[in-house]
């Protein structure tokens, strides 16, 4: 569902139709869940609900949990390009 709201944000509408194997109620379920955990920001327009993705909580996770380990990552990739080349 996050990737669905990555490049737009989409109504509840056009989320509920994007997964078909899932009935309406199940779905609005799972959105109040991630608008609970801050993923989702939700704005009413009239009669339609409009579902925006907060990508700050996944970047700080990211920053949290990844950002040391990819760092690490690039370290050990230029040291051994530096031995191959030697």
């Amino acid at each position: 569902m996050l990737d669905a709201l990555k490049d737009e944000p989409k109504t509840t509408g056009t989320l509920v139709a994007l997964f078909p194997e899932i009935d309406r109620c199940t779905v609005m379920q799972h959105i109040r869940v991630l608008e609970a955990a801050g993923l989702i920001v939700a704005r009413k327009d009239g009669r339609e609900r409009w579902n925006h993705l907060n990508a700050l909580p996944i970047k700080d996770i990211h920053d949290r949990w990844i950002g040391d380990y990819a760092r690490n990552a690039a370290g050990l990739m230029s040291r051994l390009e530096k031995e191959l080349d030697a």
